[in-house]
């Protein structure tokens, strides 16, 4: 008899009908096999039906009602930063498979408690960053286990973007706005990548608005146990920059456009060996359909990415802890 090559399907329910769900990760949620869009729902129901409508699936009157479904095996969250762990936790407890938009947790004892929970009731917890499941990540790790830099001595990186409008939800507190939750976690996640989840926080610095009550802009200097230190800065008053580079005892590599690298763009990894410079490009992909593809198959049980997420796991919750070190050690500049 030939082989069944059917693939279980992970019927998902939408949580928030936010902008990015609308442009990039539902569509590409629909042209991942192996999952499919089960129901949708938001604070507002004329916002909800609108989305079912576009996107072929039924609005649910709240966000109880959707948890409540039982035709429905995982939620994706894309709510308001402060609203994470709250309804991440609510997902889990009605034993539902959760990926939610960055940040997880704006602590690191929810994310601790959350991870907990999930492993509890035998669930995925996925915390949303696309550029790790995009090819470039996969390339530059390669490069690091084929020794191509020698030793990690150092990482910088760097994400940071112009002013938002006023009434953007990053400048509003009560929604857990700010530079630091909305684009700090991007390179702090990379220097924890690539330095391993033992960073401890040497210093940092936060520059806050009087006018709106949240963090700016900022930067903070890490230390790995084995001395190695990341430097990252990050921002939403920049020109902008979505960058990262690792120093080796024996080479150097950065990539630009790294964190939300267009489906149609082929990253370029620079890479200097010695005296010798090379440039290595990595194909075209688009990282929310990778994110799906990963997430689907951890929901299914495939031995092939537990790896992956167990470490995807403990680097979530090092990063809430270090979110809430750097406040604690910042410097905090008004503005």
């Amino acid at each position: 008899m030939p082989a069944d090559t059917t693939v279980s399907t992970t019927r998902v329910g939408l949580l928030g009908c936010g902008d990015i769900a609308a442009r990039r990760t539902l569509p590409a949620l629909l042209r991942v096999p192996g999952a499919e869009l089960a129901a949708v729902a938001a604070r507002d129901p004329d916002r909800a039906a609108a989305f079912g409508a576009r996107f072929d699936a039924p609005a649910a009157a709240s966000y109880e009602e959707l948890l409540a479904r039982t035709d429905i095996d995982a939620v994706y969250l894309c709510l308001p930063t402060l609203l994470h762990a709250r309804w991440a936790e609510k997902a889990l407890r009605a034993g539902k498979h959760v990926l939610v938009e960055k940040p997880l947790a704006a602590s690191g004892a929810d994310a601790e408690r959350l991870f907990r929970l999930a492993g509890e009731r035998g669930l995925v917890l996925l915390e949303n960053f696309m550029f790790l499941h995009h090819g470039t990540q996969r390339q530059v790790a390669a490069l690091l286990m084929s020794g191509a830099l020698g030793e990690i001595r150092a990482v910088s990186a760097a994400f940071t973007i112009p002013p938002r409008p006023a009434g953007n939800q990053r400048l509003d507190p009560r929604l857990g706005g700010g530079a630091l939750l909305d684009n700090g976690v991007y390179p702090l996640r990379a220097a924890l990548r690539f330095l391993g989840t033992g960073l401890t926080v040497a210093g940092a610095s936060l520059r806050d608005s009087r006018e709106h009550g949240v963090d700016l802009s900022g930067a903070a200097l890490l230390t790995a146990p084995g001395g190695a230190v990341a430097q990252i800065r990050f921002g939403m008053e920049h020109h902008y920059r979505s960058w990262y580079e690792i120093q080796g005892s024996q080479g150097t590599l950065s990539v630009d456009h790294v964190y939300t690298t267009a489906p149609g763009h082929a990253p370029v990894i620079r890479l200097g060996e010695g005296t010798e410079q090379r440039e290595i490009t990595v194909p075209a992909e688009d990282h929310f359909e990778a994110v799906w593809r990963f997430f689907a198959a951890a929901v299914r049980g495939e031995e092939t990415v537990r790896p992956g997420l167990r470490l995807l796991s403990a680097e979530s919750v090092a990063q809430a802890g270090l979110l809430d070190t750097v406040r604690d050690a910042a410097v905090r500049v008004p503005v």
